[in-house]
């Protein structure tokens, strides 16, 4: 059941991610360094997700000193494949073109992407290597979420100004809501994960337990 949590939590991730790419208004600092990517040296926007999360495996590793994460390279790949799936579905059935659909669109894609960063992130299986880094920060600095986020934020933010990735008001908007959204969402699915999971693991022994009453 917890590996069900982790791609869907992912899929929810990218959907919510296509519709900022969608919105028009900027994307995360992330997200719109891999747009940039895309745009200037080539490949799809999944494919950068995969290639920069081999790097950041590289960088977690060296901050934590541990052996590199390879279980987060899975996480990437099937983020990848999310992003260019979902924007390939969207990219005909939505594109708004009047600001307030594009408001509209760009406000679906952040909420759901901390609902769904926080769903896969609460399954302790295999964090994006981009999330991973999140996490390290928190531990690092001692500090809670919402500053380790904002902080990879701004880093990512200044390195896609220099590739004209998709900056605008939903990249400001991401880089002051995103990490209070994320924060919110990961109390909140942490409860109900941590229920559904507790009852799914308890359910077969009290079926035995019935048949064997009887």
């Amino acid at each position: 059941m917890k590996y069900v949590f982790y791609v869907l939590g992912i899929l929810i991730l990218t959907l919510g991610i296509s519709f900022t790419i969608q919105s028009d208004l900027g994307t995360s600092p992330f997200d719109a360094l891999l747009v940039g990517l895309s745009i200037n040296v080539g490949l799809t926007v999944g494919s950068w997700e995969i290639i920069l999360a081999l790097l950041l495996i590289v960088c977690n590793s060296f901050l934590k000193r541990h052996r590199p994460e390879v279980l987060g390279l899975l996480t990437a790949f099937i983020t990848g494949i999310g992003i260019d799936m979902w924007l390939f579905l969207l990219h005909h059935l939505i594109t708004p073109e009047l600001w307030y659909s594009k408001v509209v669109c760009f406000g679906i894609g952040l909420v759901v992407i901390g609902l769904g960063t926080a769903t896969y992130l609460n399954t302790n299986f295999a964090p994006i290597p981009v999330d991973r880094l999140t996490l390290i920060i928190q531990e690092l600095t001692r500090t809670n979420i919402f500053f380790s986020k904002t902080f990879i934020y701004l880093v990512f933010l200044i390195m896609a100004m220099f590739l004209n990735g998709p900056i605008g008001v939903g990249t400001l908007l991401t880089v002051c809501l995103g990490g209070l959204i994320l924060n919110y969402f990961m109390t909140y699915t942490e409860k109900v994960l941590s229920r559904i999971l507790t009852h799914s693991s308890t359910s077969p022994n009290y079926d035995k337990d019935e048949n064997h009453s009887i």
